[in-house]
């Protein structure tokens, strides 16, 4: 599984993209969210507030519940406005 992060989550996280391989009971965005909080202070800082991120599953955005699996590229990001 690829994951990006973008913006401040890149900052937080300390890096722009991962290649991970979650163990078999991570098979939602929020179980993923809640895998990657564990593995660092900088992401569970950059998750601690799921209201301030969006979130892609295969270049789709999607909720928290939308299944995720090996494969697949994850990407977080804050919520982007243009003009």
């Amino acid at each position: 599984m690829k994951v990006l992060y973008f913006a401040w989550l890149r900052t937080k996280a300390g890096t722009g993209e991962e290649d991970l391989a979650p163990p078999a009971e991570v098979n939602t965005v929020a179980a993923l969210v809640g895998w990657l909080k564990g593995r660092s202070a900088g992401l569970a800082d950059a998750f601690a507030d799921m209201a301030l991120i969006r979130v892609a599953v295969n270049q789709d955005y999607v909720g928290l519940d939308h299944p995720v699996k090996t494969g697949d590229e994850v990407a977080f990001f804050p919520p982007v406005t243009g003009g």
